[in-house]
């Protein structure tokens, strides 16, 4: 992907940055749950690959698939700005990136989610998430995905979740670009910032 001078590169990295905090679990809220009665799958959110094979003894190859699949992921369906200066507004200085298929700026790729499924051929589900480093932002200091739910806090190493198939529905492919502020507002209306289309996780 092309880089700015703004950008940080250690964002897209497998090694993001050091993170010495122990583990806690992250909670949801209520409204995130699709329904009481919808199968939850458990699932962790890292910083980095390594922290996912750290975790995962025996899942190496499957760690490093996800992480990658969460990378092209992130240049498909994360939120576009026009320019560099209105996606750190949303997002913070260092922490844009522009997009490898045209002259848009993106936020990197903050982390990724890692589930293992039991019935699935593929045996695990990813998807990016983003952070925000802007004080001004409702994404502050939080995982978000690209449809803006939002996972607690992104200070720790790791955090143990639970999605349902809401959340792990293939997210639309954004074909457009949105205003400065926009993420905040457009999350709340999940991705309204992109088309309908969307191709499957994981392909």
């Amino acid at each position: 992907m092309k880089r700015t001078k703004d950008v940080n590169l250690s964002g897209m990295r497998k090694q993001w940055r050091p993170f010495a905090i122990a583990p806690v679990t992250a909670a949801i809220t209520a409204g995130l749950l699709t329904g009481c009665s919808d199968p939850q799958e458990d699932a962790v959110i890292y910083h980095t690959v390594n922290d996912c094979k750290d975790d995962n003894p025996g899942y190496s190859e499957q760690c490093e698939a996800a992480y990658q699949n969460a990378l092209k992921e992130a240049e498909r369906t994360a939120p576009k700005y026009k320019n560099l200066q209105e996606c750190t507004t949303e997002f913070g200085t260092n922490s844009c990136m522009k997009s490898s298929e045209n002259n848009w700026f993106m936020p990197a790729m903050a982390g990724f989610m890692f589930a293992r499924l039991l019935d699935s051929n593929r045996g695990y589900y990813s998807q990016p998430m983003f952070s925000s480093y802007y004080p001004g932002s409702r994404y502050y200091g939080r995982w978000t995905t690209a449809d803006g739910y939002d996972y607690g806090s992104y200070r720790y190493k790791k955090s143990k979740i639970k999605v349902g198939p809401e959340q792990m529905k293939p997210k639309p492919t954004v074909s457009r670009t949105i205003s400065r502020g926009g993420f905040g507002s457009s999350a709340a209306a999940k991705s309204s910032w992109g088309s309908s289309s969307s191709r499957s996780w994981g392909g």
